[in-house]
């Protein structure tokens, strides 16, 4: 039972009771049961907004996962070649000391700005096996 029905009912049994209206204590036991509906129905207005927030928050909550997921799924992996045939180089930028993951197509430019402070990061490749280099 709700609390706006358990106040309905409550009025109903006081309605039952043919009580005489002119005397004081049935004027304050009246005036309690209308403050009692008023507060019932304040309490369902309530329950009815918590509803619709609890849904919202419920909704968003699924959005952020589902971004949670397409953002961070890539970093959960720990192997370095699963995901993407592609490697990756970890470079420290001498002024900052930030660590900036570059691919070989980055180090084959010859520069890169670091994110964090914008130095100018060269890179100057020599590679001295036979199987990468063509050698004349």
């Amino acid at each position: 039972m709700t609390v706006t029905e358990k106040v309905a009912y409550i009025k109903g049994l006081v309605d039952g009771l043919n009580l005489d209206g002119t005397k004081d204590e049935v004027k304050v036991i009246k005036a309690m049961i209308d403050l009692l509906d008023d507060i019932a129905m304040s309490v369902a207005d309530l329950e009815e907004g918590l509803d619709v927030v609890s849904d919202q928050v419920d909704s968003v909550d699924e959005d952020l996962a589902e971004l949670e997921s397409y953002v961070y799924d890539d970093d959960d992996c720990d192997c370095d070649d699963c995901c993407d045939d592609e490697e990756y180089y970890e470079v420290e930028c001498p002024k900052c000391g930030e660590i900036i993951c570059v691919d070989e197509g980055i180090l084959e430019d010859g520069s890169i700005d670091c994110p964090n402070c914008d130095t100018l990061l060269e890179f100057d490749i020599e590679c001295d096996c036979d199987d990468c280099c063509d050698e004349d």
